[in-house]
Parts: C-alpha cells; sequence; structure tokens
C-alpha cells in the first residue's frame, strides 16, 4: 500500500469519526438534558480545532514524516501489494476507539465529545502529511509503501524507485507537442 495513500484513508477515517462521536455526544448530552456537558463540549472543540491546526502546519508535517521516510529501506522491486490487509491491519484500533466511546455515550455523554475532539485534533494535525511525502516522491523519483506490521508496532516502510512518474512536478510548463 502506498504510504500516501495510507495517510489519506487516516485522515478521512479518522475525520469520519470525529464527526460521528460529536454527533453521538450532542444527541446523548441532549437527551440527558446535561447542557454543561455541551457547553464544555463546544469549548473543547474549539481548542481541539486550535491546536490541530497549529500543529497540523505544512512546516511540522515535514518534521513529522522525516525520520519515518528517512529509516525506509531500499528495494528494487514493489512489495506485497494487499492494501485492504495493511490499511486494516493498521488501522483497526480507531474503530475500537470509536465503538468504545461511542458505547459509553448512554452512561457518560462526556466520553464521546472527548473523543470527538481528539480525532478532530489528530485529523487537523495530520491533514498535510500526505502533502508532503508526495513532495519528497516528486522531489526525488520515489514511492514509498507501507511494509506489513502490527499497528503496535512502528510504521516501516520501503522506497522504491518512482521512475520520475509520468508526471511533471507542480509549477512546471508541460513539454511542447513533437511533431
Amino acid at each position: 500500500m502506498l504510504f500516501t495513500d495510507l495517510l489519506r484513508l487516516t485522515v478521512l477515517l479518522v475525520a469520519g469519526l470525529a464527526t460521528a462521536l460529536g454527533g453521538v455526544a450532542v444527541v446523548a448530552a441532549d437527551a440527558a438534558d446535561d447542557t454543561l456537558t455541551l457547553i464544555v463540549t463546544a469549548a473543547w472543540w474549539l481548542v481541539a480545532v486550535v491546536i490541530g491546526m497549529v500543529l497540523g502546519r505544512p512546516e511540522r508535517a515535514h518534521e513529522s514524516v522525516a525520520e519515518v521516510l528517512a529509516a525506509a529501506r531500499t528495494i528494487t522491486s514493489l512489495p506485497d501489494m494487499s492494501a485492504n490487509r495493511i490499511a486494516i491491519g493498521r488501522l483497526w484500533p480507531l474503530g475500537v476507539f470509536a465503538l468504545v466511546a461511542g458505547g459509553l455515550a448512554a452512561v457518560f455523554p462526556s466520553v464521546p465529545a472527548i473523543g470527538s475532539g481528539y480525532a478532530l485534533l489528530v485529523a487537523l494535525m495530520w491533514r498535510n502529511r500526505e502533502a508532503a511525502v508526495t513532495g519528497v516522491e516528486d522531489r526525488d523519483g520515489v514511492r514509498f509503501y507501507v511494509e506489513p506490521s502490527s499497528p503496535f508496532e512502528p510504521l516501516r516502510l520501503v522506497r522504491t524507485p518512482g521512475l520520475m512518474r509520468d508526471r511533471m512536478p507542480a509549477g512546471h510548463p508541460p513539454p511542447p507537442p513533437t511533431a
């Protein structure tokens, strides 16, 4: 699985979890007629958005992926292409997080509210990482793939030749047509 695809999928999944948990939290707090939870939830979401925006700036995105990209080992052939297995294997803890946080809503409406704010923070913090990796791939003419591993182990990448791909980097005019 391409590392950029895993990053994109992670951000979309976490943003979706934030939305779902936010809805569950609001419904649970409204059903319990808990105005204080709704006020604290709104404040937490605003704080989470600000923190996520600050931590997700493009400069920080480049710093955050630099170490994992530098540790990638180089191979000359394409790795195992089981993208679904890799995605499920790496991202299943997010589903468990959502089920546990959402399941506690009936008893503790603040739990999904806190989980939603955290997921919102993470989605905003990770939103520029895919662009940072794509920039390195375009610059170096390589592709980064995720090696299958447990979600509890550090992420391992492999670097393959990208053969400078068939597209021009952003900002370059297309080549003139040949006659």
